[in-house]
């Protein structure tokens, strides 16, 4: 069994200690989730351990021929390549292999009569049976296509952002490696594509060692939990449910010992004051005890109290009523006649594929984006606070004291009580001793959580959150949750991560493009399940003998065009079949050429009749709405 073991790992950056003699080991089948404080080094440890940085001291230790995948949080591309280009653009004889292949083939496809690209074929061919390469091309094929990148010949500057992360994401997949580093692997992946990504996880023998914010994701996968804080490790056995357990008991007992110190340090500290007469050898041990002591007091766990118990702006009975809204940028509809009465406590969730709106919604509310028709009415005594994905105002050359104190020196709780700017950064987890940071020192998911915490220091009585788990730790998003699960206005939030949803909202609006939008009540895990239970009953559904009703059609349709509409959507069906196949016969027809030739003719003739097809589906839809 091949192990990566590390010793004593050290790591400082500037003033700031990372780690402080951190010792670990990663066996075959370990599945381990990184958690920790923004700003505690989680990203750089991978670096670390993926050989990408450098540290103070330490040793690594593994087999000769370990090897490393890693899916880093912003990967590089060459865009000029394609999806499959990419994919097997490495040193590998396997890959090298398929990607000849593959280039091999499409040379064939563009002349199936050329003699020579047919022998090329052919020699690749042997090559990929030489190294077995037929799997390792069929999963790789898997991969692209259950991460929603079907697509492989398209070139990389013609994906998103989004797509672009899923592309580096199966990239790593398909790597042979021994460890498998993942950086936020969810990010930009829909549900299907998560759960997909779970269970390959789960039954893969490589080890996987990743940092996420996906809750459900951590648990579902991890069968073992490291968290990162002050430079220490803390390692547990099991998933996420597990880790929660297992750290309330070691923080209470913790604070059983911890109160053994202070009490001690007390008397210490009588006893420094008293200025111990002979300070001689005999007594230097119990005064570096003493230094130990006060260092170790001084250092306590912020285990920062979720109470988050604040007033908030006092709101009326009206908060907000949204009436035959119309919103469209171009030719793209984000919303028709959308309307909706807000109620003081409600919990809105908004999801949906990136494009559909979303965001613009939240950015109408707070009035940033004007509505093309219907009307926005807000109460009188509304006060937006909204959390957008750009930290907005933040100016990087203050401190992070001097910043929260821009906006309030200290804020109300419900029983009439104040809590200051400062004790309020302490509750988000910035420790007291640095308040006087410069914001520009801090890391990005520390300037996200100042961010958050200066809207809430703002006492809104609404609350628009865009994408807050984006950038946000475990530890601060379950602050953020508990203030919410108290806050008494309105929470419309934007995310598509599960286990945020479900704790916070209880109703969701589902953007499903062209500017409709469908209300739910009740969580998202339901939402999905209930997705997935009616998709599955369609598959497996057999099909009605009789067509399915038609719109009136207009009188100009002729007989034979009115035939043709009703049996066109079966006959594209039927030659989409027969496309998908081929494609099937031609991975395993090997080196039979003329099989192969008889095949890529075949497709070709079909996809052009399909896309004849098309266009008069086109043509008959015109005709069929009038």
């Amino acid at each position: 069994m091949k192990v990566l073991t590390i010793e004593s790992l050290t790591k400082t950056l500037g003033e700031k200690t990372l780690f402080n003699d951190l010792s670990f080991s990663i066996a075959e089948g370990d599945k381990v989730g990184v958690l920790g404080i923004n700003g505690t080094g989680k990203s750089t440890l991978l670096n670390v351990i993926a050989g990408l940085d450098d540290y103070d001291s330490g040793k690594k230790d593994h087999p000769n021929d370990y090897s490393i995948s890693y899916l880093s949080q912003n990967p590089n591309f060459d865009e000029s390549l394609t999806i499959m280009e990419y994919m097997y653009a490495s040193q590998s004889a396997v890959f090298n292999a398929i990607q000849e292949y593959e280039e091999a083939l499409l040379r064939l496809q563009e002349k199936p009569a050329d003699e020579a690209g047919q022998q090329e074929l052919m020699k690749q061919q042997q090559k990929m049976d030489d190294l077995g390469a037929w799997d390792t091309s069929a999963e790789a094929k898997t991969i692209l296509t259950k991460l929603g990148l079907p697509e492989f010949t398209r070139r990389l500057s013609e994906l998103s952002g989004g797509q672009k992360k899923r592309a580096a994401l199966a990239k790593t997949l398909i790597e042979a490696a021994d460890l498998l580093i993942l950086d936020e692997p969810t990010n930009h992946l829909d549900y299907d594509s998560i759960k997909w990504l779970q269970e390959y996880l789960k039954k893969s023998p490589k080890a996987v060692l990743f940092v996420t914010h996906d809750r459900y994701f951590l648990d579902e996968v991890a069968n073992k939990v490291w968290e990162l804080e002050r430079g220490r490790l803390h390692e547990y056995k099991g998933n996420y449910a597990d880790f929660l357990e297992s750290k309330a008991i070691r923080e209470e007992n913790e604070a059983l010992e911890q109160s053994k110190k202070e009490s001690l340090f007390k008397k210490e500290l009588a006893w420094m004051r008293k200025g111990a007469k002979a300070r001689t050898t005999k007594q230097k041990a119990r005064i570096q005890r003493f230094e130990a002591l006060d260092a170790d007091v001084k250092n306590k766990t912020q285990s920062a109290s979720l109470e988050m118990d604040l007033g908030g702006a006092r709101l009326g009975k009206k908060v907000l009523e949204v009436k035959h809204l119309q919103k469209s940028f171009g030719s793209q509809v984000i919303l028709f006649d959308f309307s909706f009465l807000f109620k003081r406590g409600d919990r809105v969730g908004i999801v949906g594929r990136n494009g559909s709106g979303k965001s613009t919604l939240l950015n109408m509310i707070a009035g940033r984006e004007p509505v093309d028709a219907g009307e926005l009415d807000l109460g009188q005594t509304v006060r937006v606070g909204y959390y957008t994905q750009e930290n907005e105002d933040m100016d990087e050359s203050k401190r992070m004291i001097e910043y929260i104190r821009e906006t309030a020196e200290s804020i109300e709780l419900k029983d009439g009580s104040f809590i200051s700017a400062a004790q309020m950064l302490e509750k988000f987890l910035f420790p007291m001793h640095t308040h006087g940071t410069l914001i520009r020192k801090l890391s990005g998911g520390e300037k996200r959580r100042l961010y958050l915490l200066n809207i809430l220091m703002s006492s809104p009585n609404v609350l628009l959150l865009d994408e807050p788990t984006n950038d946000l730790d475990t530890q601060t998003l379950t602050i953020l949750e508990d203030y919410l699960e108290h806050f008494p206005g309105v929470v419309i939030t934007v995310s598509h991560d599960r286990y945020f949803l479900d704790k916070v909202c209880s109703q969701l609006f589902v953007f499903k493009g062209n500017g409709a939008v469908d209300h739910y009540y009740g969580i998202y895990s339901d939402f999905l399940e209930e997705q997935q239970e009616e998709a599955s009953a369609l598959e497996a559904k057999p099909k009605a003998p009789a067509a399915p009703p038609r719109p009136e059609r207009k009188k100009k349709m002729s007989y034979s065009e009115t035939r043709e509409w009703e049996t066109i959507e079966d006959d594209m069906e039927a030659v989409e079949q027969r496309i998908a196949a081929i494609t099937e016969e031609m991975g395993t027809a090997g080196s039979d050429f003329e099989k192969l030739n008889s095949l890529m003719a075949e497709e070709t003739a079909l996809k052009e009749k399909l896309e004849y097809m098309l266009e008069r589906w086109e043509y008959l839809a015109e005709k069929a709405e009038g």
